[in-house]
């Protein structure tokens, strides 16, 4: 699918890969605005987006603008919270952006497994709320799993399904389930990846070499949690009630979060 114009004014809130991932999309369509909470996280947010636009050869990085100030958000009609995997925190700033964005502005989520409605009950606004889980390489992975909480309006589906299309993204609407559709198929296989590892003793590059030549998948189980974020493999496997395996726990306590701390089941 090819971007076309956004015919919304777009604001993330967020600086970590999937709201880098998200901003950088966006600029090739319009302008978009990032929001991260200090001016440390606002330079390597901007740095990021200018790699990730340089690598995919797109242009687009004046579209960018990256501030500290939530005031700016009041001024965008579509705003994305897109911070860590854990639901007080997101409810704490969907709550703040809800007092700082406009009346008409739909608030969206991309939560990889919390509820939607209840994120959409705690917005205060769920007719004009939904879920948005974009995946990670946000700048390579086609997918949108679009999630509305019952009392969202059509326009909120609409304008939606609209900003998918002009991000050049394909949209699927799923149930609010936890886990949605991918993660919940997804990472039992990924935890059974590990305990396999962990049963046989396997290097972790023998086991992805086994899925990527054998079944042809273009990243291994390990490597994909890595690159996923241990930690939050591990807050989504609690969400979906599946057994986070014991290996995943102790990398976290070492400080081992995959490719994002330079370590996990890899060294990187």
């Amino acid at each position: 699918m090819t971007e076309q114009s956004i015919n919304e004014t777009l604001a993330v809130a967020g600086s970590g890969a999937i709201a880098c991932g998200l901003a950088a999309v966006a600029a090739r369509s319009g302008p978009v605005v990032l929001w991260a909470r200090s001016d440390g996280s606002a330079a390597r947010a901007q740095a990021k987006i200018a790699r990730l636009i340089e690598r995919c050869g797109w242009g687009g990085e004046d579209n960018v603008e990256i501030t500290t100030d939530l005031d700016r958000v009041a001024a965008a009609s579509y705003v994305v919270e897109a911070i860590v995997e854990e639901h007080d925190a997101k409810v704490a700033l969907l709550d703040e952006m809800r007092r700082h964005a406009r009346e008409d502005a739909i608030l969206a989520t991309t939560t990889s497994s919390l509820s939607i409605e209840a994120l959409a009950g705690a917005s205060a606004q769920p007719e004009r709320f939904v879920g948005l889980h974009v995946f990670n390489p946000v700048t390579k992975m086609d997918l949108i799993e679009l999630v509305f909480p019952a009392a969202a309006e059509p326009g909120t589906r609409e304008r939606s399904y609209a900003l998918c299309k002009a991000l050049g993204k394909t949209a699927v609407e799923v149930p609010d389930l936890p886990g949605f559709v991918v993660n919940r198929l997804l990472f039992p296989f990924l935890f059974e990846a590990v305990r396999l590892r962990e049963e046989t003793g396997l290097e972790p590059a023998a086991v992805d070499a086994c899925l990527e030549l054998g079944a042809g998948h273009p990243m291994g189980p390990l490597a994909l949690l890595d690159l996923v974020g241990l930690d939050v493999a591990q807050s989504i496997g609690n969400t979906i009630g599946v057994h986070v395996p014991e290996a995943i726990g102790a990398l976290i306590a070492e400080g081992a979060l995959g490719r994002k701390s330079g370590r996990g089941f890899y060294t990187y």
